[in-house]
């Protein structure tokens, strides 16, 4: 009884975590920067944030990036030349390289480059990523090659 009783239970534990991504599509799904969002049990304080960084089938790659409360989790990302964007999270930064998929070195206020947008969670506690008015389009995928 006992052991069906925390088997009916063991849910509840997980209600209320947070297990969100959103992505920045840069020439389709192929080539994008992905933010995820875990919170693994309800009673953390705090959710951690990683960036995956991919150009399939080149290169993709996952980086931590910070910890936030759930509260406070709204991430701008910037774009500053080709392939290179940084997100950045109160005082916390990260910049990436989508062609390798490498950390570059913490940009500077003046390599920041241009916001393209926000990432956050919305009323039901879903990733999404808002794009700033004004922000330039991403590139429009090349079309494949003919045979």
């Amino acid at each position: 009884m006992k052991r069906s009783l925390l088997v009916l239970l063991s849910p509840l534990l997980l209600a209320g975590c947070i297990n969100q991504s959103a992505s920045y599509y840069i020439d389709g799904p192929n080539h994008s920067l992905t933010l995820r969002a875990e919170q693994d049990y309800f009673w953390d304080k705090q959710v951690l944030l990683k960036a995956v960084a991919a150009h399939m089938p080149d290169c993709q790659r996952l980086f931590v990036f910070t910890s936030l409360a759930p509260a406070d989790l709204i991430v701008d990302l910037f774009g500053a030349g080709e392939n290179v964007y940084s997100l950045r999270a109160g005082a916390q930064v990260i910049r990436v390289d989508t062609t390798g998929c490498t950390r570059l070195t913490d940009p500077t206020a003046a390599e920041l480059g241009q916001k393209l947008g926000t990432f956050h969670l919305d009323a039901q506690q879903k990733m999404v990523f808002d794009k700033e008015a004004g922000a330039p389009a991403p590139a429009p995928a090349a079309p494949p090659a003919a045979n």
